[in-house]
């Protein structure tokens, strides 16, 4: 895709979204993390509310570490794969504390150390806690870029690869959050909004269904 019709997409959907962030809730760095793990396989709404009485308390690994697996799992057992993501949490507690002082680190090498954490969690993080220009590709990241056309990759790291090639360094900090929120919002998976969509004209898949 050409550079002027990146600009133009990304332009248009930050003319729709002034200030895209994520709609997780935290208060801190830890308790970013934590919710991001939770996050994979269920949505921000049911983390959300799980973690809303969790976080005014628990919110160091310190304090995370002492409730326990089995208490963390007393708030956490609405969300699916609770009895796995415990364990890793519990586990990154105590990662955090022996290797990095309790903070959670900065760096994609040691993040993906962490139980529990992979790629996109790592790139979340990196974006969200340290504001680095980074690609993290969630089922919405990964099917709007594809239905653009501005990859066609068919693994989420390729495309996370081919994203950050494309897409101009000024919209790299919150170009997956107007991806994410566009995606969950307009560009639904299953009965996408074409009509209120804002980028309709640059879209592969809009010329395709409408013949535009």
């Amino acid at each position: 895709m050409q550079a002027k019709i990146v600009e133009q997409i990304f332009s248009k959907l930050h003319e729709h979204n002034q200030n895209p962030a994520t709609e997780l809730k935290y208060n801190n760095n830890f308790t970013l993390l934590v919710a991001v793990v939770l996050s994979a396989q269920a949505t921000d709404v049911s983390v959300n509310k799980a973690t809303s009485d969790l976080f005014l308390y628990y919110n160091s690994p310190e304090k995370m570490l002492a409730l326990g697996e089995d208490g963390l799992k007393n708030y956490i057992r609405t969300i699916g794969l609770y009895h796995t993501k415990a364990a890793n949490i519990i586990k990154t507690c105590q990662a955090l504390i022996e290797r990095h002082n309790g903070q959670v680190p900065a760096s994609f090498e040691e993040l993906i150390k962490l139980p529990g954490v992979g790629v996109k969690t790592a790139n979340v993080i990196l974006n969200c806690a340290f504001d680095q220009p980074t690609i993290a590709v969630d089922t919405h990241v990964f099917r709007v870029s594809k239905r653009l056309g501005l990859t066609h990759a068919k693994q989420h790291k390729q495309v996370g690869v081919e994203l950050l090639q494309i897409i101009p360094l000024k919209w790299q900090k919150i170009a997956h959050h107007l991806l994410i929120l566009h995606g969950r919002y307009i560009c639904k998976a299953r009965s996408p909004d074409c009509k209120n969509c804002c980028i309709q004209e640059y879209c592969e898949y809009y010329k395709k269904i409408y013949g535009k």
